[in-house]
């Protein structure tokens, strides 16, 4: 069996690869309430055009439809199958709780408590996350533990702690009532009651839940009047000196990425269990959509307010080596900016106990693999990777450049291999060797969606490297 050759070394100079709009939000930015002239930050530093300002807004808006896996594309049958099936006790191993327990409709589907409490009456180990806007989702669960919505709803239903009921005997109670075999039959087909069409229903439910535009959504569309002043500079400093943007980016304000903030540790060590040591204590970004109406707050529920969680980020955050470097660990930010910035996030939720918004929905088909390219080197940027395919040959060293302006760290996959190197910064390269013919996949433990096929031969002329040519 072949081990994974690494080499971490730092290579300075490297131009770090961002684009307008990131730098734009990364900086300081003061909004004039006149839009005819330009804006500076508040170091007087950087000017900002209408158009500019606009760019930064529209990379806010909500999208006009609805995103939907070919491989589930969720027809109406299908969607009120899983409606009903949220809410059906009959998935619990007593019959005493279904997914609508904990992910309540009328709590912004959240069940408004620290943590969770499954059918053992124990408490869980962490805070039950609101469903808003997962069909935009990249992976799930705090910890990143299920890749797709069909995978996340099969782990509190077999979960001990929670409903502790094997997905086989759920099927097993269903098809014994005539009414439920008949709704599957309609929304699936002949197959019917199935594990995996269980699942799909869920799934397809749950696409579904998208919040509804709140006075945020109305000010990015172009209504001026939809917020206040107060409310306007909390969003200045929102993408600006409170660095937020740089996580709680677009409409959904989430990166889908895993960071560790700071908290207090705990024995939760959060996506370290999935992706090593190095991400202990990282957690999920959540999105901020419906804030107002998902407290408490944090993996594990322990900040109670949007204040709380203000102060947290502005003078809080405990520094210790697996610490985000996206987190700053001293901002300081005023008690009017902190009564701003709090006002600004209210904007982000409705008025009133939100109900799923309808939108469009449009199956997205996969995207088509990569062509593999002869390559020698490999950059991070944009938070992906460049070339997304390459193909190299037996013992070469394939260099990885990170030239975003994002900490990544690199997973390897692959015969007799699963690895995982600790973060590597903007501006410094990690070195990979890989000893024998296979395929394997590298992918980033913070931000999942980022992957690399790599196609290792013993053919030379195959493989010849970007350098040979």
């Amino acid at each position: 069996m072949g081990l994974l050759k690494t080499l971490r070394q730092t290579s300075g100079g490297l131009a770090l690869a961002t684009s307008a709009l990131m730098a734009a939000c990364a900086a300081a930015v003061t909004w004039a309430q006149d839009t005819t002239q330009d804006t500076t930050t508040a170091a007087g530093l950087i000017h900002h055009t209408v158009v500019e300002r606009d760019a930064i807004r529209r990379s806010f808006a909500r999208p006009k439809f609805l995103p939907v896996p070919a491989s589930n594309p969720a027809t109406p049958a299908q969607i009120a199958l899983g409606t009903a099936l949220f809410s059906d006790t009959r998935l619990s191993r007593d019959g005493s709780m279904s997914c609508a327990t904990c992910h309540d409709p009328q709590r912004a589907l959240t069940d408004g408590a620290s943590r969770g409490t499954g059918i053992a009456g124990v408490a869980l180990k962490r805070n039950t996350p609101s469903l808003w806007n997962l069909a935009w989702g990249e992976s799930f669960m705090w910890d990143g533990s299920a890749a797709t919505l069909e995978e996340q709803a099969k782990g509190p239903i077999e979960h001990p702690l929670e409903m502790d009921q094997k997905l086989a005997d759920a099927v097993a109670v269903l098809r014994s009532d005539p009414a439920m075999t008949t709704a599957f039959v309609d929304a699936f087909g002949g197959a019917g009651v199935t594990d995996a069409n269980l699942l799909k229903a869920l799934a397809g439910y749950v696409r579904t839940l998208v919040s509804p535009p709140t006075r945020f959504d109305k000010w990015v569309e172009g209504d001026e009047q939809a917020l206040t002043p107060t409310e306007i500079k909390g969003f200045e400093l929102f993408i600006g000196t409170g660095g937020c943007s740089k996580c709680h980016g677009t409409w959904r304000f989430t990166d889908e990425a895993y960071h560790d903030i700071g908290l207090p540790a705990g024995k939760d060590s959060g996506r370290g269990d999935v992706a090593g040591a190095h991400m202990n204590n990282a957690f999920k970004t959540p999105s901020l959509r419906e804030l107002v109406w998902t407290a408490p707050y944090m993996h594990d529920g322990s900040l109670a307010t949007i204040e709380a969680t203000n102060d947290h980020y502005f003078g809080g955050v405990e520094n210790r080596p697996t610490i985000s470097k996206d987190v700053p660990l001293i901002i300081p930010v005023s008690s009017e900016n902190r009564r701003q910035m709090t006002a600004f996030l209210k904007t982000l939720s409705s008025e009133a106990p939100p109900q799923a918004f309808d939108l469009s929905p449009v199956v997205q088909e996969p995207e088509p693999p990569a062509v593999a390219v002869p390559a020698s080197e490999v950059h991070h940027q944009h938070n992906h990777f460049a070339p997304r395919a390459v193909k190299i040959k037996r013992g070469q060293p394939l260099t990885f450049y990170n030239t975003d302006d994002r900490t990544h760290a690199i997973r390897a996959n692959g015969p007799g291999i699963n690895v995982t190197l600790d973060a590597y910064q903007p501006g410094s390269k990690v070195v990979l060797t890989f000893p024998d013919p296979g395929t394997y996949t590298v992918s980033c433990s913070i931000h999942p969606k980022e992957k690399l096929t790599i196609s290792v031969t013993d053919d030379t002329a195959a493989a010849e490297t970007a350098d040979s040519k």
